[in-house]
């Protein structure tokens, strides 16, 4: 059972998504939270699987809870999904940089939400190739930081399959564009991410962009 907490100022937006992930047999809503302290509050004591937020709520926003969450070492295994009501939201990067591990538009159809909802709970981001050149390819391009500390201790396979997840692709069409099997391609970005210290496959593209291995 996948358990999720809902985190929303908006009562109307709560009730939705509560609505439709009770309707799954392996989803649970265990708790609902207004604002970012009180997120930061239930996920410590509830300890969910995933957390959906919005990003801006009064108060701590979900921003500084993302922050506190990622940190939490009690948290390790949550995930959380951002909400907003924009598909190119200045926000969206930051929190995938901080360690969002995908987002969601309000306005998202309900399959697309459960969908999310799963694969980040498996350990996975959704984030689609339009969507991921359109937001993260804009907005690291913004702030430029350059190449990651870390990066001369990739191998070049690892550099060129970061550079491939970097352009939405699956493991299983990385795996068919180069030749190899899905379990090598696994064990190369488990490898880049230690390597990199990044928390999922979202933040491996941020750094990825950030660092230039995607033109």
């Amino acid at each position: 059972m996948i358990r999720v907490l809902i985190a929303d100022d908006q009562a109307l937006i709560r009730i939705g998504l509560r609505v439709l992930i009770e309707t799954e047999d392996d989803l649970e809503v265990v708790g609902e939270a207004t604002d970012g302290k009180e997120t930061l509050e239930l996920a410590r004591r509830l300890r969910p699987d995933v957390v959906l937020m919005d990003i801006q709520m009064p108060g701590i926003d979900g921003l500084a809870a993302l922050r506190d969450i990622v940190a939490d070492p009690v948290l390790t295994t949550t995930r959380v999904i951002m909400l907003t009501t924009f598909q190119i939201d200045e926000y969206i990067f930051t929190a995938l940089r901080d360690g969002a591990s995908s987002f969601l538009v309000k306005d998202a159809e309900p399959d697309e939400v459960l969908r999310a909802i799963r694969v980040v709970a498996e350990g996975g981001s959704l984030l689609s190739p339009s969507v991921t050149r359109r937001v993260i390819g804009e907005f690291a391009r913004r702030v430029p930081v350059g190449p990651h500390r870390r990066l001369s201790g990739l191998t070049e396979r690892e550099r060129e399959i970061v550079g491939l997840v970097s352009e939405g692709l699956s493991n299983d069409e990385i795996a068919a564009h180069l030749v190899v099997s899905p379990a090598t391609v696994r064990t190369h970005v488990g490898r880049a991410m230690v390597k990199l210290g990044a928390r999922d496959r979202a933040q491996l593209v941020v750094i990825a962009y950030q660092s230039g291995l995607v033109r």
